[in-house]
């Protein structure tokens, strides 16, 4: 019974955006990508309330949805982390990683270590949403495509080296073959 109610909340090609279905259905992957991105849990929060905010704001401005929802939706979503991003870049230019990691005293139990999370935080912004992408929301090159408005060729090579990079960092914590190449 849930499972149809979580689908009939993902709007078609020409449907109105239900937000509170939406929220339901999208909630916990949309704060989880936006975490993952911005390390910080109050931000990720602010980031996922925008996503929403905006995506019922876009449809009820522009029209019903066109295209894939979830793309549409993880788009907006990386728009808001790399706007906070921006905001936190000018506003604590002086603090570097470490400062800004132990500022948030707050983190989102989805099972990543402490190493990985640390890894992860290594990559660029771009290249982490793209791993985190791939990985943990499990998107394919075409719906990726749609996120980063990039052609998926150019998105599987950015991932390879993306990968590359997230490997060397776990082995230079020490977590050899945590990671293995595909």
């Amino acid at each position: 019974m849930g499972v149809h109610i979580v689908t009939k909340a993902i709007p078609q090609n020409g449907q109105k955006l239900d937000l509170e279905q939406s929220i339901t259905a999208y909630g916990k992957s949309i704060f989880r990508y936006c975490h993952l991105l911005l390390r910080d849990y109050h931000e990720a929060q602010d980031a996922a309330q925008t996503t929403f905010l905006r995506a019922y704001y876009k449809q009820t401005k522009k029209g019903p949805i066109t295209g894939e929802f979830a793309p549409w939706l993880y788009k907006i979503a990386y728009n808001c982390c790399i706007d906070i991003l921006r905001k936190r870049k000018r506003y604590f230019r002086f603090l570097d990683e470490e400062k800004q990691t132990a500022q948030s005293a707050y983190y989102m139990e989805d099972g990543m270590s402490e190493a990985v999370r640390e890894a992860l935080g290594k990559l660029s912004p771009e290249d982490r949403a793209l791993v985190i992408s791939c990985l943990i929301d499990d998107m394919d090159y075409q719906q990726l495509s749609e996120i980063y408005n990039t052609n998926a060729a150019t998105l599987r090579k950015r991932y390879e080296r993306a990968k590359k990079r997230l490997a060397m960092a776990l082995r230079a914590q020490g977590l050899e073959g945590a990671y293995g190449q595909e």
